[in-house]
């Protein structure tokens, strides 16, 4: 009886305006080649984040699959990051923030 355990790729999403990529894996775990359980997990990747001085800092994509890197170096363009920079800095100053 040989039982089995994989990590697959299910989607990736373009999502709004700032083009957040979602990802959504799943643990997939099989007995004997049948599979018998599927797990799905889902996590969602922006362009970066602000620094103190609110320059962006990229986001760190090197440890997500080569397909998701390709897709988030596509759509995370000068223009994307830039409106999402400038978006960080606004809720920066909203109440609550």
């Amino acid at each position: 009886m040989a039982i089995t355990k994989t990590t697959e790729i299910a989607k990736i999403e373009v999502v709004g305006e700032y083009k957040a990529v979602q990802v959504r894996t799943d643990t997939v775990i099989k007995e004997d080649g049948t599979e018998i359980s599927r797990s799905p997990h889902r996590h969602v990747l922006h362009p970066g984040t602000l620094d103190s001085s609110d320059n962006l800092v990229a986001a760190d994509i090197s440890g997500e699959d080569a397909e998701v890197q390709a897709v988030a170096n596509a759509v995370w363009t000068d223009a994307v990051k830039t409106a999402w920079k400038n978006k960080l800095i606004a809720d920066k100053s909203k109440p609550g923030a």
